[in-house]
C-alpha cells in the first residue's frame, strides 16, 4: 500500500520540515516508530504530506481537493487532501485537538484517531500531553489495515497497551443503542447540517438501533455540561508546552512563534486542574453496563458556522466539536457520510485495490 506520512514524523530518507522554515531541509536519517513499522509491513512511503507550521495554526498551502476555495482543515490536512483527491489510500496525520478528525470531514475521507497512546508516537513532534498518531484513509478497512499494522510491530506509546485487535478488519455488527453528543458547537450549526444529521439518525433508528439524546437522558445531559467548556480547558492545557519551547527557538521566528509567546500560560492552575478533572470524568463509566451506549455520535462541522469547510481565506477555525473526544483521550472515527449546501463525498477503496479507487463528489438527490 502506498501511503503519505504528515511531515511532522521522521523519515529517514526524506527530509522533516516541521512546517516551518526554520527547518527547512532538516533531515535526521532516521524513521519514526510508526513509518518504521509500516515499511516493516511492506508499505510504500511515497512521500511527506504538508503540515501546518509544527503541526499548530500556521497554515502552509495545502487546499481543499473538493473545492479549493474552502479550508482543507488542520495541520493533518495535507494527509487528507492528498486521500482524499486519490493520491494515496492512507496518510499518517496526528492529533491534539481536531487535526485528524476535521480535515477528514473537510475533505471527505476517513479519520481515525485512536485513543491516547494506541500508536507509538516516537519520532513524532507533535508532543503535547493529548497528541496521538492517527490515521485518514479513503475507507475504514484502509485505516484500520495502517493502525493495526504500526501497532503490532511498535506497540503504542511507554507506558500503554497500544491498540489491540484483529490483523483484518472486524466485521460490522449493528450496535443496540447510540449516544448523540451535540457538545458545544451544536448551537452554531446551520440548518442544512442540522437536516443531514437529524435524517441520518431518523434512518439509524429505523434499523432497530435505540438512539440517546440530551433532554431525555439524565446522565447524557451530564456528559454533556462536563464537556461543554474541552475547547478551552485544552487551549489552556497545550499553551505551557507551545510556550516554553518557542523560547529555544531562534531569534528569526515565524508567525507562529510569535503568536505563542504572547500566549499566557496557565498549566496546572487549580482551576484548569478542577476542569480537567470534571470534563474527563465521564469517560471512567463502567463499560460492563449493557445499557449504556455502544458508540458516541458527534456532530463534526465548522464549529464557527458548523456545516461544510469554510474559505479557505478564514484565519481560524474552532474545532469545539471535535475536541471532547481529544481531551478524554477516546477513540475517535469521522466518516463521510452527510451531505450539506449540495455536495457529499463518495469514496470506496480497499487496501487491495488501491489502484482502483473511484473518489468522486457526488450531488445529492
Amino acid at each position: 500500500m502506498p501511503v503519505g506520512i504528515k511531515d511532522i514524523i521522521e523519515t529517514a530518507d526524506m527530509p522533516t520540515e516541521q512546517g516551518s522554515p526554520l527547518f527547512a531541509g532538516w533531515e535526521t536519517g532516521r524513521d519514526a516508530a510508526s513509518v518504521a513499522a509500516l515499511r516493516e509491513a511492506g508499505a510504500v512511503i511515497l512521500g511527506k504530506t504538508v503540515t501546518t507550521e509544527f503541526a499548530a495554526t500556521e497554515p502552509r498551502g495545502t487546499r481543499n481537493p473538493w473545492d479549493p476555495e474552502r479550508t482543507p482543515g488542520g495541520s493533518s490536512s495535507g494527509s487528507a487532501a492528498a486521500v482524499g483527491c486519490g493520491m494515496v489510500p492512507a496518510a499518517l496525520g496526528t492529533q491534539v485537538v481536531g487535526s485528524i478528525i476535521r480535515p477528514a470531514s473537510f475533505c471527505g475521507c476517513v479519520g481515525y484517531k485512536p485513543s491516547v497512546g494506541g500508536i507509538n508516537r516516537g519520532g513524532s513532534y507533535d508532543y503535547f500531553s493529548q497528541s496521538c498518531t492517527g490515521v485518514l484513509a479513503a475507507s475504514l478497512e484502509d485505516a484500520w489495515l495502517v493502525a493495526v499494522n504500526i501497532a503490532a510491530r511498535a506497540g503504542g506509546d511507554p507506558g500503554y497497551p497500544g491498540l489491540q485487535g484483529p490483523s483484518d478488519p472486524p466485521a460490522a455488527t449493528r450496535p443496540r443503542r447510540l449516544a448523540v453528543l451535540e457538545t458545544a458547537g451544536w448551537n452554531a450549526a446551520t440548518p442544512e447540517a442540522r437536516d443531514a444529521l437529524e435524517a441520518a439518525l431518523a434512518r439509524i433508528a429505523a434499523a432497530g438501533v435505540a438512539i440517546a439524546r440530551r433532554g431525555a437522558d439524565p446522565e447524557l445531559d451530564a456528559i454533556e455540561a462536563a464537556i461543554a467548556d474541552a475547547e478551552p480547558l485544552t487551549r489552556a492545557d497545550q499553551c505551557l508546552g507551545g510556550a516554553l519551547a518557542a523560547q529555544h527557538l531562534p531569534q528569526s521566528r515565524p508567525q507562529q512563534i510569535e503568536r505563542q509567546r504572547a500566549q499566557p500560560p496557565r498549566h496546572g492552575r487549580g482551576d484548569d486542574a478542577r476542569r480537567l478533572r470534571r470534563c474527563t470524568r465521564p469517560a471512567t463509566a463502567d463499560p460492563r453496563d449493557l445499557r449504556r451506549p455502544r458508540a458516541v455520535l458527534r456532530y463534526g462541522g465548522d464549529a464557527r458556522r458548523h456545516g461544510p469547510a469554510r474559505s479557505a481565506s478564514a484565519r481560524r477555525v474552532t474545532p469545539s466539536s471535535a475536541v471532547p473526544g481529544s481531551i478524554l483521550g477516546v477513540p475517535t472515527v469521522s466518516l463521510p457520510v452527510l451531505s450539506a449546501a449540495g455536495c457529499r463525498w463518495a469514496c470506496r477503496s480497499s487496501a487491495s485495490k488501491a489502484a482502483t479507487r473511484d473518489c468522486s463528489p457526488v450531488r445529492p438527490g
